[in-house]
């Protein structure tokens, strides 16, 4: 949801007392905020992603989950959403509770209408949804829901300063949100700046990030800026930061915990004011249990986690990725742009896609190139697609594979008692029976021997 033009802002009130939370909708509506108002915390999450607020006022004390546990489940699935905490009469604990926990203020009952706007004035000011170009995320094309909502979280954390660790497989465009996160942020005008961790030699690497001063080395002809300097009141991605040498950690935690650094052969420490955004496809966690990644920069790092979907798992981003790459180039080669035949479409939806969205990239342009006529045939695609071409399962097929997988798995849980797994799946036992002849499920090998 866009934010209207003639609002100031969208604005999720949380509050268990009806008549305080018209009170406030009132008062909110006739400054001109968008105003959402939910009774519980449980309810406040189910329309966070629907209504993307900008800044939370919650009451603290409320029933199963209260302000501040709400406030905790924010800062994890909405970094940089600010949160104001409603208080009853004045109290010092609560307030400063509230504070402590990361609170941007508090207000106390009754609710002064003065201190009510100014200090949500104050709040919109410095949220996590900043008037940003409209353009920001202009490079990544979806209209996936998981895509959106992480999109949406990357606009609030790009209003801050807080480190974010991307993963996801290769070619899922882990460099494009950090462009588009830096895009959205306060550096937007100074530089972004990109490495891979992976793609040269540890001494090579370590003059790259770091700089380098003459005679520092063999080959060191002049003094050489790092990009942590290069990059200086902008943003750093540092790209396969799992593929980092262990001494290069070593100076990266470093770095990140006095923001400064010393160049190769220097010993001159030089102040820097850079944004970092890491990223990776392996499973960092793993690394640090086999002693392969430092714990200590991991949780420098992983300040906010992100990850993105893979191309399979947002099929339905196909199509638009794909006639978007047709335009582009057409673009670039100054051609007609080519179209694909509509079951050659149907070819590209249904093929796996272990490289993901560079892997499809790659296949365009191999298709636009073979192809002598102007519409991209399904025999093609068949080709170039090789042993990747796939069929999507019918309806029926996934039911029929989710139902058996289900089944199976209530067995396992109950060890192959019928009766049981029959209540458990809230059918009765005969009904349950005919389930597990018709998916060719024996019960008895499920028990334990």
């Amino acid at each position: 949801m866009n934010k209207q033009k003639d609002t100031r802002g969208r604005i999720l009130l949380v509050d268990d007392d009806p008549g305080l939370l018209r009170l406030l909708s009132i008062r909110l509506r006739a400054e001109s905020y968008e105003v959402e108002a939910v009774e519980s915390a449980e309810k406040a999450l189910s329309v966070l992603h629907r209504f993307r607020p900008e800044l939370v006022i919650t009451d603290l004390r409320m029933d199963k989950m209260d302000g501040i546990g709400l406030l905790k489940e924010l800062q994890t699935r909405a970094p940089g959403l600010r949160v104001i905490m409603i208080t009853a009469h004045g109290t010092i604990p609560d307030a400063v509770t509230a504070t402590q926990s990361g609170a941007f203020g508090f207000l106390t009952k009754p609710i002064d209408k003065t201190e009510l706007v100014e200090t949500v004035e104050r709040a919109m000011r410095v949220s996590g949804a900043v008037e940003v170009d409209a353009g920001w995320s202009e490079e990544i094309i979806t209209r996936n829901q998981a895509m959106q909502e992480l999109l949406a979280q990357a606009k609030m954390v790009a209003a801050t300063d807080a480190r974010v660790l991307l993963n996801g497989e290769t070619g899922t465009g882990k460099e494009l949100l950090a462009r588009a996160i830096h895009r959205a942020s306060a550096r937007t005008d100074k530089p972004f700046v990109a490495i891979n961790c992976s793609a040269m030699a540890e001494n090579l690497l370590e003059s790259e990030l770091f700089g380098h001063e003459k005679g520092s080395f063999t080959g060191a002809t002049q003094s050489h800026d790092g990009l942590f300097q290069s990059a200086n009141g902008g943003t750093l991605l540092l790209d396969e930061i799992g593929d980092m040498p262990m001494r290069l950690q070593v100076k990266l935690l470093r770095v990140l915990q006095e923001h400064q650094v010393r160049p190769v052969g220097s010993s001159k420490a030089i102040d820097i004011d850079v944004r970092v955004i890491s990223a990776t496809h392996r499973n960092l966690q793993k690394m640090m249990r086999e002693g392969e990644f430092r714990e200590d920069l991991y949780y420098r790092l992983n300040v906010v986690n992100m990850s993105l979907p893979s191309l399979n798992d947002r099929r339905e981003d196909i199509p638009l990725l794909v006639s978007h790459f047709l335009q582009e180039i057409a673009k670039e080669a100054d051609q007609e742009r080519k179209v694909y035949a509509p079951e050659a479409v149907e070819l590209l939806v249904a093929a796996e896609w272990p490289g993901n969205i560079r892997q499809l990239f790659n296949i365009v342009r191999q298709n636009v190139a073979l192809s002598r006529s102007p519409v991209i045939s399904g025999e093609l695609v068949q080709s170039s697609l090789g042993e990747h071409a796939g069929a999507l399962a019918s309806f029926s097929e996934a039911r029929n594979e989710f139902t058996r997988n289900y089944l199976s798995q209530i067995l396992q849980i109950t060890s192959g008692n019928v009766s049981q797994a029959a209540r458990l799946a809230k059918r009765n036992r005969t009904d349950f029976y005919k389930l597990l002849s018709r998916h060719d499920l024996n019960p008895d090998t499920f028990k334990i021997r």
